[in-house]
């Protein structure tokens, strides 16, 4: 069961997709992410790149996110974050996109974009997390004091990029662990 853990849809439940085909953030994770971000989350613009059920997405907008884009390539999965859209009640500050990863930067780029936040939980032994990190900060999505934050296998801790983004704090849980990155304003 995956659930909502604060804000204004604590408490209550979201769908995910049957299979093995997403992998839910597990609640113990999801509160020390959003423990390190807690005064970060109200008004931001939020991207969910990898979203899957749109867990992370429609956490932070349960905590006061103005808007929030949730991307996946997908198909499915798109279905069941507009329906935990729905069932919340964010409809009106989320957004849906069904593309790669990369296709999704591009086009919130070529929109001229910019994210205070974004979540990144892709799929961990496809190896895509250093190039959406890297693609993320070279189109200028993630504005100046803005953070992603990237979840990874424990021993799949990224490295900064000098002179585009550094990690600023790494946790480990089990199996799973959590970065926070920032641009590198060398």
């Amino acid at each position: 069961m995956v659930r909502i853990i604060a804000g204004t849809a604590r408490g209550r439940k979201i769908e995910t997709l049957e299979g093995l085909e997403t992998r839910p953030t597990l609640d113990r994770v999801k509160e020390a992410v959003f423990g390190s971000l807690q005064f970060k989350i109200p008004y931001a613009s939020v991207l969910d790149l990898f979203a899957g059920s749109g867990n992370l997405g429609l956490e932070a907008a349960s905590r006061g996110a103005k808007r929030v884009v949730l991307n996946d390539r997908n198909p499915a999965c798109i279905g069941i974050i507009r329906k935990n859209i729905d069932t919340l009640g964010f409809s009106e500050i989320a957004e849906t996109m069904n593309l790669d990863y990369a296709a999704a930067i591009d086009r919130l780029g070529a929109r001229g974009e910019a994210f205070d936040l974004a979540f990144l939980d892709p799929p961990y032994r496809e190896g895509l997390s250093g190039d959406a990190v890297r693609r993320l900060f070279e189109a200028r999505l993630i504005r100046p004091g803005g953070t992603v934050v990237l979840e990874h296998a424990t021993e799949l801790v990224p490295s900064g990029v000098p002179g585009v983004y550094r990690i600023a704090k790494t946790k480990r849980f089990g199996k799973c662990g959590y970065s926070l990155i920032e641009e590198d304003g060398e």
